[in-house]
């Protein structure tokens, strides 16, 4: 058999804490997580080198939290903790499929993750390990969509693969609307002018600044991560046109 190669030496991948929830909404569904620590094992077998940023929506969310009266850092800080929540869980599952895996947080918890130091990152992902982000980017006020930008920059990733549970992005929420259109390709400029739901204005920001392109794709389409790392044509790409 001929062996496949990536496409992409380095990517960093954005889950969303929803993406861990299942159909449960809440959560960590377990039969989720394995199907997608399979997809990761997937990729990981073919050499790419594979950071994770992953949210904490399913369990706690900052905004949200805001919604209710809470005061906003401290809202934040709660979701952060929610992340490394995730972050945990998802090595777990890693590691039982012989995956090595470490956890690097924003925020100091020495007993559960190793401090975020970028060179040490850039050492794991050298030898191979899957390196996961937790706790954004330590502060509050920013998402981890921006801490998935400014990580993927500080590391060296060729690409941002953020997954979603919709095939890339549109000019309207497919989920409601039939008649939505896909588009295939995207520069970040119409991205911020039309206000698409790609990531958040920042965290765009920071990509197009130093020329980070973003693929969006569907994660629970099976084998849909590997693809997109042997470079097929699945998603929505946002890059500087040319």
């Amino acid at each position: 058999m001929v062996k496949q190669s990536p496409h992409y030496k380095r990517i960093l991948l954005k889950l969303s804490g929803e993406a861990l929830a299942g159909d449960k909404g809440f959560g960590i569904h377990h039969d989720t997580i394995e199907r997608i620590t399979e997809e990761i094992k997937a990729i990981h077998g073919l050499g790419t080198e594979i950071a994770i940023v992953v949210g904490g929506g399913n369990i706690f969310r900052g905004i949200a939290g805001t919604a209710q009266g809470m005061d906003r850092a401290a809202s934040d800080y709660m979701g952060m903790l929610a992340t490394v929540i995730n972050s945990m869980a998802l090595q777990d599952c890693l590691e039982k499929r012989g995956i090595y895996t470490r956890v690097m947080s924003a925020i100091g918890m020495s007993q559960i993750a190793e401090p975020y130091i970028r060179r040490r990152a850039i050492r794991h992902l050298e030898k191979k390990r899957v390196v996961i982000f937790a706790a954004g980017t330590g502060n509050p006020f920013f998402t981890t969509d921006t801490a998935a930008s400014l990580r993927a920059m500080e590391v060296g990733a060729d690409i941002i693969m953020k997954a979603t549970r919709v095939d890339g992005v549109y000019d309207s929420d497919p989920e409601t609307n039939a008649d939505a259109v896909m588009f295939k390709q995207l520069d970040y400029i119409e991205v911020l002018k039309n206000n698409l739901k790609v990531m958040d204005s920042t965290a765009i920001s920071l990509c197009m600044d130093n020329s980070l392109p973003i693929l969006v794709f569907n994660l629970n389409i099976p084998g849909n991560l590997k693809r997109v790392v042997l470079g097929d044509e699945i998603g929505t790409f946002v890059r500087r046109e040319k």
